[in-house]
């Protein structure tokens, strides 16, 4: 058999929620979807864990660095690693993880963003998302 080619995942954060309205616990959806995958998990997040401040932090290192920079959720159901290749791409392997104790699947996929405004725009779009949650 023949290799299949890239299949498309699309991505998408969605229904931000606080569920303890004196703390600042968000909760959100993380859902990929493409032609052999469909899943979704629940994120937990302590206002966010600087996810906006992580993707910034690329956006501004558009020159490169070395070797690979993570962030997670706060209790890992969220996955990131951010790598900075040749030709002023930033690889973002997103990991989804079913929650704990069960922990029974895990699923990556890579997008790939050009560093600088796109990064600085995918920053802005998550920042927007997750601080555009009533208190």
């Amino acid at each position: 058999m023949g290799d299949p080619g890239p299949r498309t995942v699309h991505l998408l954060l969605s229904e931000p929620t606080r569920p303890y309205d004196d703390e600042p616990t968000l909760d959100f959806l993380v859902r990929a979807r493409g032609q052999w995958v469909s899943i979704e998990t629940s994120v937990r997040t302590w206002d966010g864990d600087g996810l906006d401040s992580f993707l910034s932090a690329l956006a501004e290192d558009f020159r490169g660095w070395k070797g690979e920079r993570t962030w997670h959720s706060l209790e890992y159901d969220l996955t990131i690693s951010a790598e900075h290749h040749s030709g002023g791409r930033v690889h973002l392997t997103w990991g989804i993880h079913d929650r704990p104790p069960v922990e029974q699947w895990h699923f990556e996929t890579t997008t790939v963003h050009a560093a600088g405004e796109d990064m600085r725009n995918l920053a802005a779009e998550v920042r927007s998302f997750l601080t555009n949650m009533p208190r």
